[in-house]
């Protein structure tokens, strides 16, 4: 079977709650892609940076299947009560979630 020419990368950023609902879609729809850990954002959590390499004519395909895939939520953050000699912590709403994507056009593709 001849490997389909990479015209773009997607590096998308997801939730890691979002990670195998992603990985099992691109599957189905036969993208390559590899999944690296990582951590970081506003609320240093776990997510996944997923490396997607696509050939001509299939990247609105794979933004459809990430939009549908990655869903935003509501998680509480804990924060000191501003001016309060005791410190008790007041949960504050943050909206996290959804994905961040990157695309970048490939000159060249090399397989060996």
């Amino acid at each position: 079977m001849k490997t389909p020419t990479i015209h773009y990368l997607m590096l998308a950023v997801v939730q890691e709650q979002d990670t195998e609902r992603v990985m099992r879609t691109l599957g189905q729809m036969e993208a390559p892609v590899v999944n690296l850990t990582s951590t970081g954002g506003f609320l240093g959590r776990r997510n996944a940076t997923l490396l997607i390499g696509l050939p001509e004519g299939m990247e609105e395909q794979v933004l459809e299947a990430l939009r549908t895939s990655c869903h935003r939520r509501t998680e509480y953050m804990t924060m000191p009560l501003e001016g309060s000699s005791l410190p008790l912590p007041t949960p504050v709403p943050v909206n996290v979630g959804g994905a961040t994507v990157f695309c970048i056009l490939v000159d060249q593709f090399e397989e060996f």
